[in-house]
Formats: structure tokens, C-alpha cells, sequence
């Protein structure tokens, strides 16, 4: 049995947490929620418990605890991230901050397990949308990867309750107060900041991500990131260029072999289908003609489960039973 903490619990990923740990029977003894001032005194119910949410500070930790979730922001984690780990505690962190970090493993157990059992006392939670594309990209390696070129279309629940607020303000006919543009009826082609080469912070992070996760550094691959109005389950259509020459039904068959992988081959898997699923859905499977050795993927997930909450306590079931 493990002493768990929820830090961000009262968030989209947070209340995710909870939900998962109660639906994987995780071994829990104690735990505890925390979040920011705004909601200390707010109450979750966990296991037929009623929890208050006490506030994160700098003497939260000071109690036995195993393993720390978080999820409540870069600004939060570069504070309250290494204070946790100092204490010994395991810290598996959902935002950017720890991400491409030389020290901190980047996990997607279906990818890349053993990098879990570093002496790191903080493990980082991929990108969304890179969770769901490094699965197959993994299960291709066989055939050597080459170049990988990925577009998103990402859903509001991406960007948390805000998101998820605005299409519904759309909806209900009024102006959202999130997005630069409204995002019903429409497709938005900047998510996070732009940078001074044209790239936003979330094409950047799916590139540099995939290399890290993947170990291959000198990896080829690009992005463009799209968020649509859709309110949970992210879609990605990767382009990928493999070193080797390949039969289609050989590619099918090592995606069908691959963990957390299902494969639809006479239907077109869709936002919908994934959402409340932890397994990555991938359709459409086909040659690129235009290249030698190229081919087509289309690749569907719930962002909020295996894009977040759902990878993160995978993370953590491994790292107990390492530990145990």
C-alpha cells in the first residue's frame, strides 16, 4: 500500500487522477489533495472518504508520502517539484518543466519502461499528443525510422477547463475569452506561444520529445499543431519515412503486436471512440506514394487519460512494482 499525492487536484488532469486511481485499484493507503489558495476547503470524495483540499506550500510534503502526481502548471513544478523529490518522495509531473531536462527520464511505458529506474527523483509526462504518436513510431522502429512529419488536431480539453469553456461559450452563442479566435466552426493553427521561427512551443515540444523518448537525437521530424471543436480526444496524422522497404500487412501486424496499440482496419477510428479509452486507436494505415518506403497513419486518443492522467499512474504502477 503507497502514500499517494495529488498536487493540481482540483484540475481537468487532477480530477482524472482520482478517477483512475479508484478505476485501477491503485494500493492506496492515505491520500492527500492539494492545490492552489482558491481551493483549500473544497472537499473530494475518494473511495467513499470525503478529503479536504489543503493548500500546496513548502511544508506539504512533510508526512510520509510515496509518490506525488502533479499536475498544476511549469511555474508550480520548478518550484515544488525538487523540494518533493529532496524529501526522497517520487514526483511524476505532467507539465513542460522537466520535459528536456538531461537529468529527468521522459515516459511512456509502452515505449521506453526501463528509463524509469534512474536515480531521478522526478520522472516527466510527455506531451499529449506525443504520447500517442512515439507508440507507433515504436512499434516501426523495426523497419528504421527516417523522417516523421506530424499534424495535430488537437481538442479543447488540451487546454484544460478554459478550453473546454470556450467552445461551450461559443456554442451557447457568445464570444469565448480564452482563444485568440473563436474556436466553433473553426480551426486554430497556433497552440501555446508562437516563436520567432514560426514554430509554436507545442510543435517544438512534439519534436524534441519524440527524439528524447525514442533515443534517436538526429531524428528528422516536424509538426504543425491545429486545435479544433472538438471537446476531448486528440487526433495525429503522421507522415513517417522508414529506412527499409515493407509490406503493408507487415506494418499492420507489428502495430496489432505492439502494447497500447488497437488497429482499425476496416473502419476510421475517431475522437469519439477513443474518448474515455487509455488505448491509442490508429486507422488508415496506407503507403505515401510520393516517397520510397513511405507511409500514412492516423492515430487517436483521449488526451486527458492516456495523454495524461492514465500514462502518468502507468508510470507509477511501474515504479511501485520496482519498488515494492
Amino acid at each position: 500500500m503507497k502514500n499517494i499525492a495529488i498536487v493540481g487536484a482540483t484540475g481537468m488532469v487532477g480530477q482524472t487522477f482520482i478517477e483512475l486511481l479508484d478505476e485501477y485499484d491503485f494500493p492506496i493507503a492515505n491520500i492527500y489533495f492539494f492545490a492552489s489558495s482558491k481551493s483549500v476547503g473544497k472537499t473530494i470524495t475518494f473511495r467513499n472518504q470525503t478529503c479536504f483540499v489543503e493548500e500546496l506550500n513548502e511544508q506539504s510534503f512533510d508526512r510520509p508520502i510515496d509518490i506525488a502526481l502533479f499536475s498544476a502548471g511549469a511555474n508550480v513544478s520548478k518550484i515544488y517539484a525538487p523540494i518533493v523529490a529532496a524529501k526522497g518522495i517520487m514526483v511524476i509531473d505532467n507539465s513542460s518543466m522537466w520535459r528536456m531536462d538531461p537529468e529527468v527520464p521522459l515516459i511512456v511505458p509502452e515505449v521506453n519502461p526501463q528509463d524509469i529506474f534512474t536515480s531521478s527523483k522526478i520522472i516527466a509526462n510527455p506531451n499529449c499528443s506525443t504520447i500517442q504518436s512515439v507508440i507507433p513510431l515504436h512499434a516501426l522502429r523495426i523497419f528504421g525510422l527516417k523522417r516523421v512529419i506530424y499534424t495535430t488536431f488537437q481538442a479543447v480539453s488540451g487546454s484544460g477547463y478554459k478550453g473546454v469553456n470556450d467552445l461551450k461559450r461559443n456554442l451557447e452563442g457568445q464570444p469565448g475569452i480564452f482563444y485568440p479566435k473563436p474556436i466553433l466552426h473553426n480551426a486554430l493553427a497556433i497552440i501555446d506561444t508562437m516563436l520567432d521561427d514560426g514554430y509554436t512551443k507545442e510543435e517544438v515540444k512534439m519534436v524534441e520529445e519524440t527524439r528524447k523518448i525514442l533515443h534517436m537525437p538526429d531524428l528528422a521530424v516536424t509538426a504543425t499543431c491545429v486545435r479544433i471543436p472538438v471537446f476531448n480526444g486528440h487526433s495525429v496524422s503522421i507522415n513517417v519515412e522508414l529506412e527499409q522497404p515493407f509490406k503493408l500487412s507487415e506494418v499492420i501486424e507489428r502495430l496489432k503486436r505492439q502494447a497500447g496499440i488497437k488497429v482499425f482496419e476496416n473502419e476510421i477510428p475517431t475522437p469519439q471512440d477513443a474518448s474515455g479509452q487509455d488505448l491509442v486507436y490508429i486507422g488508415r494505415i496506407r503507403r505515401d506514394h510520393s516517397v520510397p518506403n513511405g507511409l500514412n497513419l492516423w492515430v487517436v486518443a483521449d488526451n486527458i487519460r492516456k495523454g495524461a492522467a492514465a500514462n502518468a499512474i502507468q508510470i507509477a504502477y511501474a515504479y511501485m512494482e520496482e519498488n515494492t
